[in-house]
């Protein structure tokens, strides 16, 4: 049976700003006794005054709860009620003495006063004139927050959105959304092409529309960039957005004219295609390659004397470097901008140790970074030197106030204070944050890119150490040879022989790569809980969630949609006292292992010790991330997640769109990682997919153990495919043209 109930918000105790979701307590008017109300609210406020529709519950743990099912804001009538909405700090600046005065001198008018008349509030001493017109303001804004809320939610849109669109446009918003709701996908992140389409179906706008199609062919653009590509060839977007709008080419063309006039499209000739860029991507991608070739600077000094340096650390250090590491540690010193590149078991790590010796026997300053803290750890521990992620190294912003674009406090006006930066794993940095590191670095200063361009690309926009390497226009040092103890790893062997094209031998008389033969995925699947439930944790001296499963595919019986379901039931199943949460038919188990799925510039994260102490604290949480979830908490609707390196993280029910559990993950998501033991299963699937260059990037990521799961005429036939996905970049053509 429905109850109603009425009384003042007294106290906000939980809000979900995604979804809405209250947990306050409320003071009746009658009774004057405090209840705890819980539902999903529009927009309240303390000391407003409800009416609602609800029923009686039992909390296990809260007690007696009123959950609301409907409700109305009523405007506060008595002096009372007014009183007490006025010094509930609704209105900043007014507390409970001023709101006092102002209801003596103004009665049962009050409220008429603040939206009629607001200029006779500075009647009352203390109260400015200028103050006057901000409290009326604020009155204004708390029934226009509510208004547009209530108009915003008939077309599907969540009130943290809602929030963000009143935020931008006030009361222009009604005529926005009238007119051009696609210009919500413009203005505001979060509301995205889709969101603006559905809006603009709802309200009767035509699918050939001037608007939708702009918008449409900047959604492709977008589309496009998360699929790693800079730019798309003008037949290939026109073509793409024809069929994604179902409207004709020639009004895709004539609607990219216009977006080429208003400089928000740039076309760029390259060869016989025309390509067309994002403009952000175009200056990105210019920037870029204007920095690197300013920071090309080459060094006059004398070959004798850097020979005689690199002998004498050699002796002193007592190793000794073959001929293309002797030459990386000469170039780098001689270079304002070098590239180190070299498979596993070349000797990277020895050339960079070299590379750093080299420098600090010269009294330099350097700086250590990766793209991920997992890479910046293998970093830290292989050279003994500090290092970090490059988000870190370039001071992540605090005051983001957009968390999908990143702000560095490091840039041309506060560069990095160094003489040489060595940035590790290069194949995974993407032409965003490569433009933003470039940004903060001085002429003088050497770089040193390190990384293996056989590697797949990264997973954000461009190909930057292959276009680098490309372009002709750097030093590159390629190390080849293998080193004896290196040879002994049939991972690296067998690494260098896929990347060669080379058949491998899978006849499990190796220690560290095996191949199971199966032709059944579900039979695949059951060998895979085997192996890392019981047979490969002693094997390999990890804990099981250290052991991954890498696949090519999200989708099909092997895809990771699939295998993270089942492994999931296997490897972390329900128990009693283990809390659960679905969303969007995803179950989050505590104990799950979960991966960030998007980067998250404005997530907190922090480090504690075991006494509860905050030892280090920062924000940013980015794309590939994995943690464990470590608490649920139903009530207060977040999840306390620990990544890597002790990183806690608080997440709202409202974000969990962001992760996704990571028993089984996407070879691309592994990039920059190492695991004790990698899990392939391989079976079938598109030739365009199954490359040599996924094959080689999944098993470079294993520390001890490859084993492959499936089918050995798949493996061969991957090692045959050349063929990789065309990634579409120009920063390799841009360089060459800035040289000239």
């Amino acid at each position: 049976m429905e109850e109603t109930v009425e009384g003042y918000v007294e106290k906000i105790v939980y809000r979900n700003a995604e979804n809405g979701y209250t947990v306050m307590t409320i003071t009746s008017k009658e009774s004057d006794e405090e209840l705890t109300c819980v539902g999903t609210f529009t927009f309240v406020s303390e000391g407003e005054y409800l009416c609602m529709k609800g029923g009686y519950t039992a909390h296990p743990v809260y007690g007696e709860q009123f959950q609301v099912r409907s409700f109305e804001v009523k405007e506060p009538e008595d002096m009372l009620a007014m009183e007490r909405y006025l010094s509930s700090g609704a209105i900043r600046g007014i507390g409970p003495a001023l709101a006092a005065r102002i209801v003596k001198k103004f009665k049962e008018d009050t409220f008429r006063i603040m939206e009629d008349e607001p200029e006779r509030l500075a009647e009352i001493k203390g109260i400015s004139e200028k103050m006057a017109r901000d409290f009326a303001i604020q009155f204004e804004e708390k029934r226009g927050m509510r208004n547009a809320m209530l108009f915003l939610q008939q077309y599907g849109i969540t009130n943290a959105l809602a929030v963000k669109i009143y935020q931008r446009y006030g009361e222009r918003m009604h005529e926005i959304i009238k007119e051009n709701p696609y210009q919500l996908a413009e203005d505001i992140h979060g509301v995205g092409f889709k969101i603006a389409d559905e809006i603009a179906s709802k309200v009767g706008i035509g699918t050939d529309s001037d608007y939708r199609i702009r918008a449409g062919i900047m959604y492709i653009l977008l589309q496009a960039s998360g699929n790693g590509h800079v730019y798309l060839p003008l037949q290939e977007l026109l073509y793409q957005t024809s069929v994604t709008l179902g409207v004709a080419t020639e009004l895709v063309e004539e609607r990219l004219d216009d977006l080429r006039l208003a400089r928000k499209v740039i076309y760029r000739q390259m060869g016989e295609e025309v390509a067309v860029y994002a403009a952000n991507y175009y200056y990105l991608e210019l920037n870029t390659a204007r920095m690197l070739l300013d920071l090309n600077v080459s060094y006059d000094l004398p070959q004798r004397m850097l020979e005689d340096r690199l002998k004498q650390l050699q002796r002193n250090s007592r190793i000794e470097l073959e001929a293309h590491q002797a030459e990386a540690v000469l170039m780098a010193a001689k270079s304002g901008v070098f590239i180190l590149t070299g498979g596993p078991g070349t000797g990277k790590t020895t050339t960079i140790n070299a590379i750093i010796d080299f420098f600090e026997a010269e009294g330099r300053e350097i700086l250590l970074a990766a793209p991920t803290g997992r890479a910046a750890k293998r970093m830290k521990e292989t050279t003994g030197h500090e290092a970090s992620t490059i988000h870190r190294l370039l001071e992540l912003s605090k005051g983001i106030e957009d968390g999908a674009v990143a702000r560095f406090e490091r840039n041309e006006a506060n560069p990095l204070e160094t003489d040489a930066l060595i940035i590790d794993e290069m194949s995974m940095v993407d032409i965003a944050l490569m433009n933003a590191l470039l940004r903060a670095v001085t002429v003088g200063t050497r770089v040193i890119l390190v990384g293996d361009v056989n590697q797949l690309p990264s997973v954000g926009p461009g190909n930057v150490l292959h276009d680098l390497i490309a372009s002709g226009a750097f030093p590159v040092v390629k190390l080849t040879k293998i080193f004896r103890q290196a040879t002994e790893s049939d991972i690296i062997v067998n690494a260098h022989k896929i990347n060669a094209g080379e058949k491998i031998v899978l006849d499990n008389k190796s220690k560290d790569f095996f191949m199971l033969k199966r032709n059944d995925a579900n039979v695949i699947t059951g060998v895979l809980i085997a192996l890392i439930r019981d047979k490969l944790p002693k094997y390999v001296n990890a804990e099981s969630f250290d052991i991954q499963v890498l696949t090519p595919m999200r989708k099909g019986e092997l895809g990771v949609e699939r295998l993270n379901t089942v492994l999931q039931q296997y490897l972390n199943p329900p128990a009693p006292g283990k809390k659960e949460k679905e969303f969007r038919q995803m179950m989050f188990r505590e104990g799950d292992k979960v991966m960030q799925v998007k980067n998250n510039y404005q997530l907190a994260w922090e480090v504690k010790s075991r006494y509860g102490i905050t030892q280090d604290a920062g924000e940013g949480v980015f794309n590939g991330d994995t943690g464990i979830i470590r608490q649920i908490n139903t009530f207060a609707e977040h999840m306390i997640i620990e990544f890597d390196e002790g990183r806690i993280v608080e997440y709202p029910f409202g974000q969990l769109e962001e992760l996704e559990l990571a028993y089984a993950i996407t070879i691309h998501k592994s990039q920059g990682s190492e695991y004790p033991a990698v899990l392939l299963p391989i079976l079938s699937g598109p030739r365009m997919l199954f490359n040599r260059n996924l094959l080689y990037t999944a098993v470079t990521r294993a520390k001890t153990c490859v084993t492959i799961v499936g089918s050995a005429e798949m493996v061969q036939t991957m090692i045959e495919n050349e063929n990789e996905q065309k990634r579409y970049s120009g920063l390799a053509i841009c360089i060459e043209e800035l040289k000239k």
